[in-house]
């Protein structure tokens, strides 16, 4: 963290400070270093239910810009932990629950399945991935299509249905270059777990082994390679997410790889039309990741602060989930409305799998430009 965002962490929390205790209500400190989107979400939509459903709670949402402001913070709560003091933080609603260091291990975040939320049993147990963070909202890529071209019922549902439908209409599917956003990465990386069997356990950030990339990804390469003349201009690649939307809604493609938050935001706000068909893979889906929200085990407001966890995971929050951000839900989708269900039955997923950073990302992009678009340019 260089000097300026060590002080405006600082500035943050001494404001929290000298107004934590002023008012008669208590004041849950939420905080988040997350996009304006969020932040507007829980100022907007959450706050006034939450207070309205808690007389005598205020949620105070506080912004902590850059992530490096947010990682000083919980550094502040693990050295409050040891001190037996206030960390002046009740709340964190995206947080790496492995960070900081030591964090787990010295006791620093809740135990939500020791934590007797009420509504914790309507997690979707495919997004837990530790006991430590409370997965609320997620996002994850799927199929986008113009359903005006592409009746639903022939939709691609496996990765060899898509492959065949790529090549039996030309010119009618694009993705993004791998590094420039996680739709068209997501996209490669489907395509290195098809030919690895699909199992995406076999790609682990402490397990990168370069003859065994050499070998998997040179698979992939193959199958993006016999794809490339069947797509977009023959071989053509977007710049990122929003591009690949923009071709969707100009009707310059049927099909696209897209995050499910983006394409539910596009058609909410009629950028593409209402009846854009979505579905997911149903032999292996296209990654994703949830939202990890972590409470400290010694906030001063820690009743509150689980209140606030296990009201984010009502039917009325996680539709709005849906609804008003453009996410995918952090409980299981026969948990909510059933026309919300029905609505969206063709890309609730049977799988969420990830793909790990570091060494296996570095060598899937770089390996990309090398291997399947060698005379495009990563500038």
């Amino acid at each position: 963290m260089n000097r300026r965002e060590f002080l405006m962490a600082g500035a943050a929390a001494g404001l929290v400070a000298s107004t934590r205790f002023a008012a008669a209500a208590t004041r849950l400190d939420m905080y988040t270093a997350s996009d304006a989107n969020i932040s507007d979400f829980f100022n907007n939509v959450v706050k006034p239910a939450f207070e309205a459903a808690n007389p005598g709670t205020e949620l105070n949402v506080v912004i902590a810009r850059p992530s490096a402001a947010l990682d000083a913070v919980a550094q502040r709560a693990l050295a409050a932990l040891s001190a037996k003091a206030d960390p002046q933080l009740d709340f964190i609603e995206q947080y790496e629950p492995m960070l900081p260091a030591g964090g787990i291990e010295a006791g620093l975040w809740t135990d939500f399945q020791k934590a007797d939320l009420a509504n914790y049993g309507a997690v979707n147990k495919l997004a837990i991935q530790t006991a430590y963070g409370l997965p609320y909202r997620g996002s994850q890529v799927l199929l986008a299509y113009d359903a005006t071209k592409l009746p639903r019922e022939k939709a691609p549902k496996t990765f060899a249905d898509l492959a065949a439908w790529i090549k039996a209409n030309p010119g009618q599917f694009i993705y993004n270059r791998p590094d420039k956003g996680g739709s068209g990465f997501n996209f490669v990386n489907r395509v290195v777990h098809e030919v690895s069997g699909r199992d995406p356990l076999k790609f682990k950030v402490d397990n990168f082994d370069q003859a065994t990339a050499d070998d998997v990804l040179g698979k992939a390469w193959a199958v993006l390679n016999d794809l490339a003349p069947s797509l977009y201009e023959k071989g053509a690649y977007t710049a990122g997410n929003t591009a690949s939307l923009q071709l969707l809604a100009q009707g310059a493609v049927t099909m696209i790889p897209a995050w499910s938050d983006q394409v539910l935001q596009a058609i909410a706000k009629g950028v593409l039309p209402e009846n854009t068909g979505l579905v997911q893979l149903g032999d292996l889906a296209l990654c994703g990741g949830f939202s990890q929200a972590v409470v400290p085990t010694n906030a001063a407001h820690r009743d509150a602060a689980l209140k606030l966890a296990d009201f984010m995971l009502t039917q009325e929050m996680q539709t709005a989930v849906i609804e008003k951000l453009g996410g995918f839900p952090g409980v299981d989708w026969s948990n909510l409305p059933k026309a919300l269900h029905d609505k969206y039955a063709d890309v609730i997923p049977s799988s969420i799998p990830t793909f790990p950073s570091g060494e296996w990302t570095k060598a899937v992009q770089d390996g990309w430009y090398r291997n399947v678009a060698p005379n495009i340019s990563r500038t």
